[in-house]
């Protein structure tokens, strides 16, 4: 079986870039992974500056080193319905006739957890498929899941059909996917950033997933920013060494031109402002220090990937893709 790999995250995290740098990363050396979308945002094809993904399996990039590829599929829940049904009741065309009827768009928002298991049981699929030749088709299968929120209910889909179905295909299909999703080949990522609300929601989703018996992978730190100033430098500057610390930037604005009669006094009226920018710089890589060590609390793998001054593209994602590497995902 492949490894099937989902990604979940705080929103605003950067979940979906994550998800999409660890396709590229988990491609290399000539592997084939899938990526995934189930929230119909088409996010993916924005990363990959493509037109947006159809309900079909498409190649959208080749990896850095040894020319492994990246398909994406973005999964919609009433496509995945239709198949369904074509494939166990064999509807045809009255599937299509209950399309039009609005009977597909009813049936999923009656039952919250049959659109759940559409959604999974697609990726899982996927995940055991095989060619003709016996081997899978893809490595890895990489799924931009749900936010933290409601990952565990979204991935816990035999509880969630337990009381629409009992027997029958629906039942089967939820045990099918259950049985993908538990399995050593399974793990959940958790993408965070060094902030109190995203730890905080990530200490609590892995407590669930845990609870819930379902594989916990590691943890992305997603947007690291460098650690300028310690804090001892900050001290310096506020207490005792002021003047100092103005004729070091009075000689900074001569160099720059901006020099000539006033610029002790210019100096003097930027020390104040400098001081209380590095003092909030010192006080975020605090808290930083501390949600680090809550996040290390977890007992998980942990990786990080820095922030990108002018955003994701293209190249953001393969260089986010190597970073990933160079850590020893696996």
């Amino acid at each position: 079986m492949s490894r099937l790999h989902v990604v979940t995250g705080k929103g605003g995290t950067g979940k979906t870039t994550v998800a999409a740098a660890l396709a590229l990363a988990l491609a290399a050396e000539g592997k084939r992974t899938l990526l995934v979308e189930v929230e119909g945002r088409q996010g993916i094809a924005q990363l990959f500056e493509t037109e947006a993904l159809p309900y079909e399996e498409r190649k959208i990039a080749v990896a850095p080193g040894g020319g492994g590829e990246v398909y994406a599929l973005a999964i919609d829940a009433e496509r995945a319905l239709l198949d369904y049904l074509q494939m166990f009741y064999k509807l045809g065309s009255a599937g299509r006739a209950l399309k039009k009827l609005g009977a597909i768009d009813f049936a999923t928002t009656i039952a919250p957890g049959l659109r759940d298991v559409l959604l999974t049981g697609k990726a899982c699929e996927a995940v055991r498929r095989k060619d003709r030749a016996g081997r899978f088709v893809y490595d890895h299968v990489i799924m931009d899941a749900p936010p933290t929120g409601r990952i565990t209910r979204f991935l816990n889909v035999n509880d969630e059909v337990a009381g629409l179905a009992r027997i029958g295909p629906i039942h089967h299909q939820a045990q099918a996917v259950m049985r993908v999703l538990k399995s050593p080949e399974t793990a959940v990522h958790m993408v965070t950033l060094l902030e109190e609300m995203p730890v905080q929601e990530t200490v609590d989703g892995i407590a669930e997933l845990r609870a819930a018996q379902l594989p916990v992978g590691g943890v992305v730190i997603n947007m690291v920013r460098p650690e300028i100033l310690g804090a001892a430098a900050v001290e310096v500057a506020a207490n005792g060494r002021r003047a100092e610390v103005a004729r070091t930037l009075a000689q900074a604005l001569e160099r720059t031109g901006f020099g000539g009669a006033h610029r002790a006094g210019l100096a003097e009226d930027l020390v104040d402002p400098l001081v209380a920018q590095a003092r909030e710089h010192t006080e975020r890589i605090a808290l930083e220090h501390s949600g680090r060590t809550e996040l290390a609390g977890l007992g998980l793998p942990t990786y990080e990937l820095e922030l990108l001054g002018d955003g994701v593209d293209l190249a953001g994602l393969y260089r986010m893709a190597r970073a990933l590497r160079k850590q020893e995902w696996l």
